[in-house]
């Protein structure tokens, strides 16, 4: 009798740390599905979210533990990846859907404001990845790991609304995730990005409510004629890049974006 084939998909038994994981946004689908292919799951999010934090974590189907993060914070986040591991005895996936925007027209724009976004977006996925590498690497050797990052259909271009700052540090997640998986594909450590257009309703594009002809605008840029659907849409392309199934991608930026950055 021939061996079963083996669920790519499956993570039982793993160890997944998803940043930005309060109730609400795709960081919390992002942890149920995790969860849901067996992994355990460490849930971690900004110390003001402490609540949203404990909502998301009831949602979930298995054993799990929550931490806040200031991403911006390297004791905070080397805190966290040895949370992971002391907790479930090691550190398999990281996910970071952590994230900030900033809507304002560029004369409006101050230089702190600007420094905020690159801390929280760009230099926050940098310090993820950065300790999470480092904690995959001191496992043994065949152990490897997988490390998702977040960016934005505007990573190549812009949209209606003015958010340079936004734009600027959304693009340099892409470049940090090229760079590290460079340095740690080496060592059996995945690392590549999700660059989602806009999905709907999430914490934050609730605000679309009250302007629904621009969420029409962000529909007919699609190639489907619609938003995405943060229940539908968001976790079998985070799975694959969260499991064995995308053993020999890294590097790369997969948009799910209903086909709007192929025009």
């Amino acid at each position: 009798m021939s061996e079963a084939t083996p669920d790519m998909f499956d993570l039982t038994g793993e160890t997944a740390v998803v940043v930005g994981a309060g109730i609400g946004g795709l960081g919390a689908r992002a942890a149920q599905e995790l969860s849901r292919r067996g992994a355990n799951v460490v849930l971690a999010d900004h110390p003001g979210r402490a609540d949203d934090l404990a909502a998301s974590a009831a949602t979930l189907a298995g054993p799990c533990s929550t931490a806040t993060c200031d991403v911006t914070s390297e004791d905070d986040v080397s805190a966290l990846m040895a949370h992971a591991v002391a907790t479930f005895g090691g550190l398999d996936v990281v996910v970071n859907c952590a994230g900030a925007m900033l809507r304002k027209e560029f004369d409006q724009t101050t230089v702190e404001d600007f420094e905020r976004l690159l801390r929280v977006n760009t230099l926050g996925n940098w310090l993820l990845a950065r300790a999470a590498g480092v904690q995959m690497l001191a496992a043994p050797p065949a152990r490897g790991g997988r490390i998702v990052l977040m960016s934005t259909v505007y990573a190549e271009r812009v949209g209606p609304i003015p958010e340079s700052a936004y734009y600027a540090s959304k693009a340099g997640v892409v470049n940090v995730t090229r760079a590290l998986a460079q340095e740690l594909g080496p060592h059996d450590v995945r690392v590549n990005c999700l660059a989602p257009g806009v999905f709907y309703p999430t914490g934050m594009t609730a605000a679309l409510d009250e302007t629904p002809d621009r969420l029409e605008w962000f529909a007919a840029r699609t190639m489907l004629g619609r938003n995405g659907d943060p229940d539908h849409d968001f976790t079998g392309p985070l799975v694959f890049l969260s499991t064995p199934a995308s053993s020999f991608v890294t590097g790369q930026v997969l948009y799910v974006d209903g086909g709007w950055s192929a025009w």
